[in-house]
Parts: C-alpha cells; structure tokens; sequence
C-alpha cells in the first residue's frame, strides 16, 4: 500500500472543494493571534498567502531573500493569467480549463486538484481587480482576454507584457497594509537555511541574514515554503540569478518527499544563448505567439546565407519560408503547447535550419510582418482610409502591436540591437519552469506534519508540462482561496500550543549544523568557484536531461554529477567571511542543493520509461516524433524519499493517477 494519502474528499469533482470546506475545522478569528506562521518566499504564492493569513488575524512572518518582495521572480510573468470567465462568449467554462489543463499536463496531474484550479480561477481575477491591478480593457471597459498555447478559447488576462509584475504589486500592497498593521513580520534579506522539526511537526526554520551574517531562530505553529522553481539546476535558464531549490530541498532531507523532479518546462520563445560567459537567459512572452509566426527557411543554403549574414531574413520569400508549427500542427498552428513548440524547434535547428550564428547555430524567427499588415488593413477600414498606401497600412499595425507588446519590443531591441517590427525576433526555447517539486496532499501540506508547500515549489496542478497563463493562476490560487482554509484545518488543534520555544535541541542540531557547513565552505582551501561547478552541472543537465532524453545519456548523467559533487566538496573556494554580505557563500549552499537535485531529477528520468509533456524520452517517440506515453506503467506521480548524503539510495513512492470524469488519450493538436 503507498505511503502517500492524497486526501482526496469523496463525491462528485465539481462538489469535492465546497464539501471538503464546508466541514473543514476552523479557527475563531478571536484565537488566531494566538497561532504564528512562518511563509518562507513572498513571490505570487507566498505574497498573498501571507497577505490573507495576516488579514485573517494570524500572526505571519515572511522571509525572502531579496531586499523586497516586489523583487520576487513573479515579477518576470510577462504573458497573463488564466481564468474561465468566458468573457470572449467562445465556450470557455470552468470544465473546459480543468480539461485543457489536465490534458496540456499530458495526464500526468491530479484531477481533484486541478478542477480546484479551474473553479476558483474566477475569483483570483476579481480580487486582482479590487486591488487595482490593470489588466488590459477591450473598447467598452470589459476585461479583455488573449490566446495562449494548448487551447482553443481566450481566457488569459493580461497588463500588457508587465502581468507578473502588477499582479505581485497587488499582492505587495495587500501585504504592507499587514505590516502597517503589525500582523506581518516582514524578514527581508533572509534565507532559510533549514526546517525545524519537534515532535514530528514543522515548528520553525534557521534563518541566515544575508547582511550581517547572523544565524537567526524563528519558530512558529506552521511552516509554509513558497520559494518558487528550481530551473536554475540547468544554469542557464529564465529564471532570476538568485532563483533556487534550496528552501525546498532542505525539507526534503527533513522527510517531504519530492515529485516529478524530471518534470521540466522548456519555454520556446527565449532569446538564444549567445556565447560561453552568458550567465541568463531572457524569456519572450509566449504571448507575442498569438501575434507572431514562427519559421525557418526551406532551403538549407538560406540558413547557412544567414548565419553567416549574408542574407537577411526580410528578403526570404514568403514561399521560402517553412512556418513549421502551422504545417505540423493546422488545428493549432503557432498556438502549440510549449513542449510541443520548442521539440518542434530543436527538431528543425537539429535538422540544420537553425538561423543564429552561435555555438549550436540553435534559432528560428518569430515574425510579426503578417500580423502587422493584417491589423494594419483592418484600422485602414475602421478609419475610412480608402486605397491606403503599404506604408500606411504598416504604420497602423505597428501601432496595433505597439498598443499590445511595445514593452517587450523595447526590450529585445535594447538586448538584440534589433528592431523586431522589421527584422523577425530571434527565439529557441530555454529552460522556464519546473512542474515537479514538494509532493503534497490535497490540502497543499506535505509528508512533514505542519509544512504546507505552495505555488511552483509544489509539484501540484501542471503535470509533465504547464499550459502558459497558468502558474499565476496557481500562485494566488494557492495563496489566496486555498491554503487559508486547509491550513486553518490543521491549526485548530493548536490554539492552546502556546508560543513554539526556540531553546530546544530540535533548534540546538539546526543551528549547529548550519554554522559548520559554513565554516566548511569558509576554510575548504579549494581552487574552484561555486559557478565553476554550476556550470559544469548545468551543461551536463541541458545536454543529458534536457528537451531530448535517452538512458545512456541519463546514466551517464548520474555518474557525471555525482564527480562533480564530490568534486565540490572537494575544490571549491568561498572567498570572504561570515560577518557580513558574502554572495559566493550563498551560492555556495544554493549550488550543493542543486548538485543534489540535479542528479535526483536523471535518475526520475532514467526511472520514467515513457515520453510525457517536458519529459521526452527519445526511445519512447512515435514515428512523426511525438511523446508516446506509458498510461500502463506509469501513470502516478512519482515521489521520492531522501535517505541521506547517497542520493541514488531515494525510495520512490507513486500515487496513482485516477480519471473518472475525463477520458485519458493521445494528445493530439493536429
């Protein structure tokens, strides 16, 4: 029998969240400023769970390492957020979010979960509005929506290219209201270091300042983790340079179990890499596919011509060019989901198509010349203008595009030099974000009693590959209408607990073994940086645990990583000292988290004999190059147990995946 109880309610899945609240025990608002709460990351997640706890009248005490939350990698969201509103009037409802989510995650996600999701997504949009969030208006004032990948109906809401941003700056402002109030603790420039445990319950973290140094004790009834993806194992990726697995991998090794871990996005509009000493990566709104088609040329010598710039893609003909999305995929066209786009991409840069003129000559254009045209005539008409000129008619669609995207055009000509209303923008898909993470139940808390897990850093509601417009949606889904109530649940047992003591023996073996990994890194007489073995790990994970899978190279992989590991431990040299600021000793515990989970996510790909979603194994392909699923064998969720400092000794655990209410199939966007 697993080990794992989802605690799934019972009843019909429409009826499952109402139920399971409505008996729910709950805390009186009179005894809530008895009970402290700790949310460790104030991204989307941790922002409004801290921001509705607070409100709530709890006592919260947020962490983050920045130097404010409204710097949180939520902040990069540029696209929108997903809500079955059905303001367009073309079909959407809450059952057909919920199924083209299960079926963009390949049905690899839990069902109840899900339907969750997709029910309470209306409510995230009108509380966003309350706050003042200004999300993109059609003519007479109503919301307006856009098309994102793996769908067929416009439910995305958006602020132009900057939704993250206003939405964490609604959440940000729920947020100081607390800590104007004093219910809030705001911790910034602090980084968990590890998870407290007495008598089997999560009662506090070991907290580092990231200024002084000082080593820091913080207890609480609850614990909650919203410290976002771990997509940086890769190195390069478009996650922020401070993104990192370590909150949730430090409780890991206190005895959640970790899912999914090989479940990994790779987003197909970035910019490409550009050389060896890049250290980022920047994203493209997979918004601008509504607007932009994407291609390579047909002919091979076009290609070459334009690496080598001797041709410029404005003048390849219109039948030269190869829109390879619109002719594999007709029903969906530039609108695939992500895992199909960007294997589409590497299939044709593979195939010697690519256009940029790097290492790996990996790029293929994503050109708005069709779009600008096609809203240039129809302002033409709307404005009475008869017999336009072409110039006219283009003025008025870069102005149509302008209107929706100029922000994200200012920006890739400021990185490119440029101008994308001209020359076609130059994408190839990167590392974005990550659908494994912390297993957790139903109610979001994880194997470890009183340590609830939120937001990207749970493995939740995507599957094996997350549909765009859809981690805002779980972000404050989670924080806002959703750990409140299950959290609630679990505390009513502890409003006559009485304030955690910080002087026991369970916050005594933390902090000691904390200051001596400190002082290990401080006095190791190593002659290697942290980003010396970042990068090796992060070219060994792109290029063997990357878009394209195969066992040999995932066995090779394992061992590759562990050298590195024990290469580290080794050689590396963490210059300064402890009594201040020292960004190498931060990377330094970030990148041993990462060696960790670097070679715990080859091993769940080696284990997963199936292609699904991000996950795609090269010897499980159909004949036209899709991922061909096992629903035999591995249709669960595979959850992994730590068991200490050799990470091949993890015990997985599977909880299986049950679908009575839609019926499991091929994917097909054809």
């Amino acid at each position: 029998m697993s080990k794992l109880d989802s605690k799934i309610p019972a009843g019909p899945l429409k009826d499952k969240w109402k139920n399971h609240k409505d008996h729910m025990n709950l805390v009186a608002p009179n005894n809530r400023d008895k009970i402290d709460i700790i949310v460790v990351g104030t991204g989307l997640a941790g922002g409004s769970a801290a921001a509705t706890l607070a409100e709530q009248g709890y006592n919260v005490k947020a962490f983050c390492y920045q130097d404010s939350p409204r710097r949180a990698h939520s902040i990069a969201a540029q696209g929108g957020i997903n809500a079955a509103k059905n303001y367009q009037g073309d079909g959407d409802s809450t059952y057909r979010l919920f199924y083209d989510t299960i079926k963009g995650g390949d049905y690899r996600a839990r069902e109840a979960n899900v339907y969750r999701l997709a029910e309470v997504s209306a409510n995230i949009i009108d509380q966003c509005v309350a706050q003042g969030v200004p999300f993109g208006r059609e003519y007479g004032g109503q919301l307006d929506n856009r098309s994102f990948g793996g769908v067929q109906v416009k439910r995305t809401f958006y602020a132009k290219g900057q939704t993250g941003q206003q939405l964490l700056l609604g959440a940000y402002s729920a947020m100081s209201r607390q800590i104007g109030k004093g219910r809030i603790k705001m911790y910034n420039r602090h980084e968990m270091m590890d998870l407290v445990i007495v008598d089997g319950k999560a009662r506090g973290i070991i907290a580092r300042n990231l200024v002084t140094g000082e080593i820091e004790r913080h207890s609480a009834h609850a614990v909650v983790i919203a410290s976002g993806g771990y997509g940086n194992v890769y190195f390069l990726s478009t996650n922020a340079m401070g993104s990192n697995v370590s909150a949730a991998w430090k409780i890991h090794k206190k005895g959640a179990y970790f899912a999914n871990p090989c479940y990994v996005q790779i987003h197909p509009t970035c910019i490409p890499v550009h050389g060896t000493q890049q250290s980022k990566l920047t994203l493209m709104s997979e918004s601008l596919r509504n607007s932009g088609r994407i291609w390579v040329p047909k002919k091979k010598e076009d290609a070459e011509a334009i690496r080598a710039g001797k041709l410029r893609p404005e003048n390849i003909k219109e039948e030269d060019r190869d829109y390879y999305l619109e002719r594999r995929y007709p029903a969906f066209g530039n609108l695939v989901p992500r895992d199909v786009a960007s294997r589409a991409a590497k299939e044709r840069c593979d195939a010697g198509y690519g256009i940029e003129n790097n290492d790996t000559q990996e790029g293929v254009y994503l050109d708005f010349s069709t779009e600008i045209m096609k809203k240039g005539r129809e302002a033409a008409i709307e404005k009475h203008i008869h017999n336009p000129t072409d110039q006219q008619i283009y003025d008025l669609g870069k102005n149509w595009v302008e209107e929706k995207y100029g922000n994200l055009f200012v920006m890739y000509e400021k990185i490119t030099a440029d101008d994308p209303y001209k020359t076609p923008m130059k994408i190839y898909p990167a590392v974005h974000y990550t659908m494994g993470g912390v297993w957790v139940d139903y109610n979001l808390q994880s194997t470890i009693p009183g340590c609830f897990v939120i937001g990207e850093a749970n493995f939740s509601d995507h599957g094996a590959n997350r549909l765009g417009a859809s981690a805002l949606m779980q972000g404050l889904a989670d924080g806002y209408f959703v750990l409140p109530y299950t959290i609630a649940d679990y505390l009513s047992a502890d409003i006559r607990t009485g304030a955690i003591p910080t002087n026991s023996s369970s916050f005594d073996e933390a902090e000691k073994g904390i200051k001596e990994k400190i002082d290990f890194f401080l006095n190791n007489n190593g002659t290697h940086s942290v980003d010396y073995f970042h990068k090796r790990l992060g070219n060994i994970m792109w290029n063997k645990v990357g878009m394209g899978r195969t066992p040999e190279g995932l066995r090779e992989a394992i061992k590759e990583i562990e050298e590195v590991r024990n290469d580290f431990w080794k050689n590396v040299k963490v210059p300064g000292d402890n009594d201040g600021m020292n960004t190498e000793l931060e990377k330094a515990f970030r990148v041993a988290d990462f060696l960790e989970l670097g070679q715990l996510m080859a091993i769940d790909a080696l284990h997963r004999n199936e292609s699904c979603g991000g996950h795609f194994r090269e010897d499980h392909a159909t004949k036209d190059g899709e991922a061909e699923r096992d629903d035999i064998n591995y249709k669960y969720v595979g959850a992994w147990e730590y068991q200490g400092g050799d990470i091949n000794a993890e015990v997985l655990h599977k909880e299986e995946l049950i679908y009575d209410n839609i019926e499991v199939k091929t994917r097909s966007y054809k």
